[in-house]
């Protein structure tokens, strides 16, 4: 049972690897210019939600398996994407609004998460493999 836990909280980890990668690529080149605020908001806004939904379920894993150190390691994440999610304001596309993007330095704040998020779900994959090999050695 443990294993499983932290198999698929490896599994999760993996995908929110991949999205953090994937924010970084795409406003890097919103950065560069390579592609325009809209197209770039609306690619990111559509991955908002499943990300949200990937760090929940870690975290909803981590409370249920009663594993209380990771689970509060993940909880600021988790509630964080929550408070971002809600707190858009109305009129906006989502998270990421091409009309304020470029404004107020949010890119550079929207790229500087990705990377925070980006070091956090490394650091919670290797905490992830280690508690997995430890479970199956014990079993």
């Amino acid at each position: 049972m443990e294993a499983a836990v932290f198999i698929s909280s490896l599994v999760d980890c993996c995908a929110l690897i991949f999205l953090s990668v994937y924010f970084i690529i795409t406003l890097s080149d919103l950065e560069c210019d390579y592609i325009n605020a809209r197209s770039c908001c609306s690619k990111l806004n559509k991955w908002v939600i499943p990300e949200m939904i990937a760090q929940a379920l870690a975290t909803v894993l981590m409370l249920v398996s009663m594993h209380w150190f990771v689970f509060l390691l993940n909880l600021p994440v988790a509630s964080w994407d929550v408070y971002r999610y809600v707190k858009v304001p109305l009129g906006n596309m989502g998270v990421y609004d091409p009309t304020e993007i470029h404004n107020r330095g949010q890119l550079k704040s929207h790229m500087k998460e990705a990377m925070i998020k980006l070091g956090f779900h490394l650091l919670c994959f290797f905490i992830y493999l280690y508690s997995m090999i430890l479970a199956l050695i014990n079993d």
